[in-house]
């Protein structure tokens, strides 16, 4: 989650301004030196000699201790120079994880190893310490001869060779992503000396690597124009190991902190646990330490990059300033700021808190990620990354709603401002991941949205016909935020910092609050009714149905208007998509409802220990909902809007756009029923998750008033199934619902997920939905496809292998969010 400016592989400059916050002024970049004359040493964290003639660096270390060791530094390897695609992991200011490395001389040779700070025997004598450092390794990743042994000792050594590893594992990152089986090329990588940066606390060098393939992913050619061969430029960053006087936090499962540090100590007393968890944190002192509050010796700087566009670049440093008022509240005064990054200066520069402005092929997540030592869970260096197309997205969303023509209008309603809107909450978001806070999923519920730290949808409210906009974003961190933010840095002088965090977890259960992270959230199966991403309101199937008419309004004004003028009409087919899939996400959220369960993560003696299933009434309320999305009504599409969505782009296909239709079977030709089918997925795959079947077997075993696995299954196939007086064009839409129930059932007969009692219950419905469809009466249409899912659902299992094949379950869904997600923002 860091940005970083980035320079061409074909001129890197080297960028060496500093910040008024930045200490000293050190020399910044290896000298230009004549082939006769020798290469200066530049004096830092350790002293460097870059040579721009051989494209060496040598490097100075001190004399080895009585273990030999030279000097131990945290090691941060990143990139300077991405590949530009999403889902590879090589973005452009991506890091990589951060290691404490050791330089140890042996003989005639230096050799550089990652200690292992994952296992440990803590506050044990030598003996025990060294029976762990034994026991798990610590791998030797690179070595090097001695070239010179200087009188006070010092060694230097050539490192070169360790800047050219794959420190970043591109090679594995591209076989990953399905891209290709690469390997590293030599001779077209080089050290960038002009890049090297020497300060006392840290040193920077920048390497250029080419990795080449023979037979690489055609999906390359879009981002490279030459796609057996991909350069990035690799960042190297040696920082200073933090001295001693940061107090590690032990993590509290209901704080909503990141738990990332986590600790297995086998000098543990058996009335501790062998594995814990440390959060993340800054060090953030007073300069009074007994004061409630005080102002601090060093704040937290995060620096917005200047590749953003000027309007932008506000946006995003107004919304990171939110945080402000929590330490303020916690009793740090000016403990926290975010401000533009100086002209000039190195967002790669270790000592950097940078929120970079990244650019992709297509949208992407955006990310804070931090540089952490992980011995102790301090956080060194913050690195927020911001794909630079969300923003387009999100203002094509709006415009979807009411129309292109208000853009810029700076009404309540104006795509452009709620497009900024949207941007100050992203901004936030991923600044607070850096800060150490956690996703916290239920936030939406609360009174207010009470955290940025949720996935933000724009809370439209149907007025009558008019689509109100007033409350589309908040503004600020939330009471949760805020929270977090005091059990995390705040202090109490004469406190037990053990026992005010405590208190201050069963205040915020106390008050109502609940915290659902990614884990019981992204699985289509969560049992947890308060996950869910993009959602809103407290009670959500009364948000459902506001969902549903925001939805209904906007596709009934839905047209040319919703285009910018002069924009190709076949732009019409990508704005669409998330418009009719408005409800997408509220619909997660209702199904979330049938077979949930409320648990916490509670600690012994909190009162939070019990899981409550979600009562009866709530969950047949929401399969009752869920029933409206399978609706023909709620799949049709106004003729009006169809005659308009079959507009074709010439010239070369773009893969922004491409990417973003739905899937049709009728040729270049708008499909409704194509459409209608992805929009039913948002349904089955949550409501037919198979841990959800199994749990509605239980909770009927445990409570027989619950909505059991039979009576929703019987409730689909009543909703789906023939019956009713329908027009030919709703009945078509019905046919679609049906078919993808059928291939559902059929998928789930023949998977292995389910339990032998919901596979039997499945398996029955699967039956009976069939010989319903045998008494199927209408048109030819009608009773041939009734005939058809008839046959397949009641005949021998190769008739279900055969629904399978034909009738997949995954139909293709635009995606929502970020490319490579399943989400839309």
């Amino acid at each position: 989650m860091r940005k970083v400016l980035m320079a061409s592989v074909a001129g890197l400059v080297l960028l060496s301004a500093v910040p008024a916050a930045a200490q000293s002024s050190p020399r910044t970049g290896a000298q230009t030196a004549s082939a006769s004359a020798p290469v200066a040493w530049q004096e830092g964290l350790f002293s460097v000699r870059a040579d721009p003639q051989k494209g060496k660096v040598s490097v100075r270390l001190p004399a080895p201790d009585a273990d030999g060791v030279l000097g131990r530094y945290l090691y941060q390897p990143g990139l300077s120079a991405g590949l530009g695609m999403d889902g590879a992991g090589l973005d452009r200011s991506g890091l990589g994880q951060a290691q404490i490395v050791a330089f140890r001389k042996v003989g005639n040779r230096v050799f550089a190893a990652f200690e292992n700070e994952d296992f440990r025997a803590q506050n044990a004598d030598a003996d025990q310490v060294n029976a762990v450092a034994a026991s798990f390794t610590a791998p030797v990743v690179w070595s090097g001869e001695v070239i010179e042994t200087g009188p006070d000792g010092a060694v230097t050594v050539d490192l070169s060779g360790f800047l050219e590893r794959d420190a970043v594992n591109a090679v594995g990152r591209l076989k990953r992503a399905r891209l290709g089986t690469f390997k590293p090329a030599p001779t077209l990588s080089f050290i960038d000396t002009a890049r090297t940066l020497v300060f006392p606390e840290n040193v920077e060098f920048d390497t250029v690597q080419t990795f080449t393939s023979d037979e690489p992913a055609a999906e390359l050619s879009r981002v490279s124009p030459e796609a057996r061969a991909v350069t990035l430029t690799v960042h190297h960053s040696f920082i200073r190991l933090p001295d001693a006087g940061f107090q590690p936090v032990p993590h509290d499962p209901r704080s909503g902190t990141s738990a990332q540090i986590l600790v297995t100590d086998f000098a543990a007393d058996l009335d501790h646990p062998v594995v814990s968890r440390l959060a993340r944190r800054f060090r953030l002192e007073k300069t009074d330490p007994t004061a409630a509050r005080s102002p601090v010796k060093k704040p937290i700087v995060f620096y917005v990059d200047r590749a953003a566009p000027p309007a932008i670049r506000q946006a995003l440093i107004e919304g990171g300033n939110w945080w402000a008022q929590a330490f303020d509240q916690a009793g740090y005064v000016d403990a926290f700021r975010v401000e533009l990054l100086p002209e000039g200066a190195n967002p790669m520069d270790a000592r950097y808190n940078i929120v970079s402005w990244v650019h992709r092929e297509t949208r992407g997540w955006s990310t804070g990620t931090s540089v952490n030592d992980p011995r102790t869970g301090e956080i060194v260096r913050g690195v927020v990354q911001l794909g630079s197309l969300r923003d387009r997205q999100d203002k094509m969303i709006f415009e979807g709603l009411v129309g292109a023509d208000r853009s810029g209008t700076g009404g309540e309603d104006d795509p452009d401002r709620l497009a900024y809107q949207r941007l100050r909450q992203l901004s936030a978001h991923e600044i607070g991941h850096v800060l150490g806070i956690a996703h916290n999923f239920a936030a939406s519920t609360f009174e207010g949205r009470a955290s940025v730290m949720d996935y933000p949808a724009p809370w439209v409210i149907a007025d009558g016909e008019r689509l109100d906009f007033s409350r589309a974003y908040t503004t600020g961190v939330g009471a949760w935020d805020r929270y977090v933010v005091n059990w995390l840095y705040g202090d109490a002088p004469g406190q037990d910092p053990q026992a005010r965090r405590a208190a201050l977890a069963a205040e915020a259960q106390a008050r109502g609050y609940r915290f659902v992270n990614d884990t019981d959230t992204r699985p289509l199966g969560s049992l947890q009714p308060y996950g869910a991403m993009w959602d809103n309101g407290a009670d959500v199937v009364a948000e459902f149905a506001n969902t549903l008419a925001v939805r209904r309004i906007a596709l009934s004004r839905f047209g040319l208007g919703n285009l910018p003028a002069g924009a190709p009409a076949a732009d019409l087919r990508r704005v669409v998509v998330p418009i009719y899939l408005y409800h997408r996400y509220q619909t997660t959220a209702v199904g979330r409802q049938i077979g949930g369960v409320d648990y916490a993560y509670a600690v012994s003696g909190d009162g939070r220990e019990r899981a409550d299933p979600v009562p009866a009434e709530r969950q047949r309320a929401a399969l009752d909902a869920l029933m409206q999305a399978l609706s023909p009504e709620t799949l049709d599409l106004p003729d009006r809007v169809l005659d308009l969505l079959s507009s074709a782009q010439s010239g070369v296909p773009d893969r922004q756009t491409d990417i973003e239709l739905f899937d049709g079977r009728t040729d270049a030709v708008f499909d409704p029923s194509s459409a209608a089918a992805a929009a039913t997925e948002s349904v089955y795959e949550t409501l037919l998750a198979p841990e959800r079947l199994n749990r509605l077997v239980e909770q009927q075993r445990r409570d027989p008033s619950q909505l059991g696995l039979q009576e929703t299954l019987d409730r689909i196939a009543l909703t789906v199934g023939p019956g009713g007086a329908l027009s030919p064009r709703q009945a078509e839409l019905r046919r679609v619902a049906r078919a993808r129930y059928a291939a559902y059932l059929a998928a789930l007969i023949q998977g292995k997920a389910l339990s032998s009692t919901a596979q039997g219950v499945v398996r029955d419905a699967a039956n009976r939905f069939g010989d319903q469809l045998k008494r199927c009466r209408g048109d030819q249409n009608e009773t041939a496809q009734c005939a058809y899912l008839a046959q397949a659902l009641t005949g021998p299992v190769e008739g279900l292998k055969a629904l399978g094949e034909t009738l997949p379950v995954a139909q293709p869904v635009p995606p929502g969010a970020p490319i490579g997600g399943g989400d839309w923002y």
